[in-house]
C-alpha cells in the first residue's frame, strides 16, 4: 500500500477532487489485482434508455477523465448524441468507490493520435477490423477483417481510423465513498455548475 493512502477522516478534509482522485488511483494501482483503471461507464440514448459497460481510464487531470473507443459503437453514438455520461470506479481491495457525472467532449486529434500510436500494433489493427457493437455473422468474419488490415498495413505506420478517438468526461460532480463499519460509510461529493466552475463540497449521509 502506498504511503499516500488517506484515511477515511483525512479524505473528508480534502478540498480538491482531482488531487484526491490521483491519490486513490495510485493506491488502487498498488493494491488491485489487475486493471485499477477499469471503470463502469454509463451513457443514455435519445429515448432515455441507459447502457453501462466497463472501459479503461487512460488519463485524468483537471480537465476530466479520458477513455478511447469506436465512435460508431453504441457508447460512441450515445455519448456523441447526448453529450452526457457517468462513471463509477470500484476498488474492492480498498473498499472505495468514486462516482463521476458530467458533460462529454471529444479529445483533440493530437491527443487521440498520441495515444493511438502508443497502442500495440495488434490493437491498432483491431480498431480498423472491428465494427464495434454491430452484429457479427461469425468469428471467421472478424478474423478475416483482421487479416485484411494486417496485410494492408504490413509496413509502416498504421493510421488512426477516422471513427476512433477519445472522450473526456468533464465532471460536474465527483463523489468519493469509503466503506465504514456497520454500513456507516464516508461519502463526500464535490459539485460545480459548469466544467469551468469552482468546486463546492458536501458531506453526504451514508
Amino acid at each position: 500500500m502506498s504511503e499516500s493512502r488517506l484515511t477515511s477522516s483525512d479524505f473528508t478534509e480534502e478540498n480538491e477532487p482531482f488531487a484526491l482522485f490521483a491519490d486513490w488511483l495510485r493506491d488502487a494501482t498498488a493494491s488491485e489485482i489487475n486493471d485499477p483503471n477499469a471503470v463502469a461507464l454509463a451513457s443514455v440514448d435519445e429515448e432515455g434508455m441507459p447502457s453501462v459497460r466497463m472501459v479503461l481510464l487512460k488519463h485524468a487531470d483537471e480537465r476530466g477523465f479520458v477513455f478511447y473507443t469506436n465512435f460508431e459503437s453504441r457508447k460512441g453514438l450515445e455519448l456523441l448524441g447526448q453529450q452526457k455520461g457517468a462513471m463509477c470506479f470500484h476498488w474492492k481491495s480498498l473498499r472505495r468507490q468514486v462516482r463521476v457525472r458530467g458533460s462529454v467532449a471529444v479529445v483533440s486529434d493530437e491527443e487521440a493520435d498520441e495515444y493511438y500510436t502508443s497502442r500495440p500494433r495488434g490493437s491498432r489493427i483491431g480498431a480498423w477490423a472491428s465494427k464495434q457493437s454491430r452484429p457479427l455473422e461469425s468469428r471467421f468474419a472478424l478474423e478475416k477483417a483482421v487479416a485484411t488490415y494486417t496485410a494492408k498495413y504490413a509496413i509502416g505506420d498504421i493510421p488512426r481510423p477516422p471513427h476512433w478517438s477519445g472522450f473526456r468526461i468533464q465532471p460536474l460532480t465527483i463523489e468519493f465513498w469509503q466503506d465504514g463499519k456497520f454500513r456507516l460509510h464516508d461519502r463526500v461529493e464535490f459539485r460545480r455548475e459548469t466544467p469551468e466552475g469552482e468546486w463546492s463540497k458536501v458531506r453526504m449521509y451514508p
